[in-house]
């Protein structure tokens, strides 16, 4: 048996599964300390199940408390973000498109040094080790203990971030350390960006992490918890404390994976309606498709493995006017129960327009008996409009495909929708992003540009594929059942010697035998 948590910013929601069988499933309201959310989950859960908590394999926990963290500006750290490649890119430092506020909320401190190394492994310049003593006397100076490092090309050769990190350490041992290289992807202010965010985010990390097992405990839960991350996959949570930022964009992830548990279509387009957006993305053997776009996070360019996801604005709070011909995007969110008119609240939401069309029964139905017949049928083909426009614009080559509706705002789909060759609304889909945590695996990715005159490519695909298994061993699979699911080359014409990009995708099952 195992735990699924899905910790959202309004509701933690919560499954035991036992092989493929949905034991029981439960929704908490979140609450500020985290701890107390999961925990009221837990209880409910484990009751309703009968379920004795010896019984519990492992916990699986999903969360957008670090995504929240960098997009409301809170609970970030001071960074020094240390960039190793001069003379190159002195003209673009790190940080020079970030806004204001955040880059302010990190302190801008930025230093920029000689070293690194080009993509055919020769030097762009020497390390400089006076440059080094001096930046290592400043951090002291400021008292700055959270450092990112990006050099140039690291997946390629992470010796010079790796020769910064050891001086500092030997001058600041209790320095919280990111290496860009460790998020995989070449591009160097992408992934320099990926890093210094993730900085930013590491003794929150610590104190989040701490809190879930704390939570854990509390139930006498002590088997091992996993995190889940933005591709569909887990990490162990120690590597969370390191690596906070690669649950960016879980949430909608674990929604996908929830939806092909649910109904076993591997590929199809998955809806997930919440409160204030629908979340639609697609389904590719089973996992999300990725965005091939730079993903944004906060404002910031990243280049974190993200799924393929198209928010809009319609949801269960969405704000209905003009007589039914607008739906959303403003919306009343979680306060839902309290504005909603069928809650006795004064606003006029999409939950009251599915209400009044007799669909669904919650709430006080004689209080919208007074809106219009007209209103409430525009309404409804004004929301299945939005779902329709917007599922054909994710098609992959525009063909037909499934849809299936999860989410608690999936019941504002009263009719057929156009866009999709058949529709599903599989049972327990208000909770399929627990669902998606609880079946989750573990997966890791490595990236490197190769050239296949000088390397055979057999050779090179077993290189990188060795480094996203190690990776992804480290994550807390199980080494034996790690295999490659996905291989991605790109030929590079403007480099010499035959460039190309290889990136190498593995998974593998979860490790039982190790710890959290």
């Amino acid at each position: 048996m195992r735990i699924g948590i899905d910790v959202g910013g309004t509701h933690t929601d919560a499954v035991i599964l036992d092989g493929d069988t949905i034991i029981s499933a439960t929704k908490a309201l979140t609450s500020a300390d985290v701890v107390s959310g999961i925990t009221a989950a837990l209880d409910n859960l484990l009751k309703d199940g009968g379920v004795s908590q010896d019984k519990i394999e492992t916990v699986m926990i999903g969360t957008t408390q670090f995504t929240n963290a960098i997009v409301q500006r809170r609970e970030i750290s001071p960074v020094a973000a240390i960039r190793i490649g001069l003379p190159s890119g002195r003209g673009m430092p790190p940080m020079v498109d970030w806004p204001e506020d955040i880059k302010t909320a990190m302190g801008d401190h930025v230093y920029m040094i000689h070293g690194g190394y080009l993509y055919d492994g020769y030097p762009v310049a020497d390390i400089n080790k006076d440059e080094i003593d001096e930046l290592i006397k400043d951090l002291i100076k400021k008292n700055i203990n959270n450092i990112a490092i990006a050099s140039a090309f690291s997946p390629m050769n992470a010796e010079p971030e790796k020769m910064v990190r050891d001086q500092i350490k030997k001058a600041i041992p209790d320095a919280n350390i990111t290496l860009s290289y460790n998020f995989g992807r070449l591009g160097l202010m992408e992934r320099e960006n990926a890093a210094i965010l993730n900085t930013a985010l590491l003794p929150f990390a610590n104190k989040v992490v701490s809190s879930f097992l704390k939570a854990l405990s509390n139930r006498g839960l002590n088997c091992p918890a996993y995190i889940s991350q933005n591709d569909g996959t887990l990490m162990s949570a120690d590597f969370v404390r390191a690596y906070p930022a690669l649950t960016f964009a879980s949430g909608p992830t674990n929604s996908l994976r929830g939806a092909y548990k649910l109904t076993g279509l591997q590929d199809a387009i998955v809806v997930d309606i919440g409160g204030t957006t629908s979340d639609i993305g697609v389904l590719q053997g089973g996992f999300p498709r990725e965005s091939n776009v730079i993903i944004e996070v906060g404002g910031v360019r990243t280049n974190f493995r993200m799924p393929d996801i198209m928010a809009v604005g319609l949801g269960g709070g969405s704000l209905v006017l003009k007589e039914g011909r607008t739906v959303g995007p403003q919306s009343v969110g979680h306060k839902l129960v309290t504005k909603g008119m069928i809650f006795g609240g004064s606003t006029l939401t999409a939950t009251d327009i599915v209400a009044a069309s007799g669909e669904i029964s919650i709430g006080d139905s004689n209080k919208v008996k007074s809106i219009p017949k007209t209103t409430i049928q525009t309404a409804t083909k004004t929301m299945h409009n939005i779902l329709d426009q917007n599922i054909e614009m994710m098609k992959p080559g525009g063909k037909d495909m499934p849809v299936i509706l999860v989410g608690g705002g999936a019941v504002l789909v009263t009719q057929g929708l156009k866009a999709a060759s058949t529709l599903h609304r599989p049972e327990n889909a208000g909770v399929a992003n627990a669902i998606g945590a609880a079946i989750a695996q573990i997966g890791a990715e490595a990236e490197r540009m190769v050239s296949y005159r000088d390397t055979p490519r057999a050779d090179a695909i077993t290189m990188v594929t060795n480094a996203a298994t190690d990776r992804a061993a480290k994550a807390g699979a199980n080494v034996q059942s790690i295999k490659s699911v996905d291989i991605e080359e790109i030929a590079i014409p403007y480099m010499d010697e035959g460039a190309t990009r290889l990136r190498v995708k593995v998974i593998g099952d979860l490790d039982l035998r190790g710890t959290s």
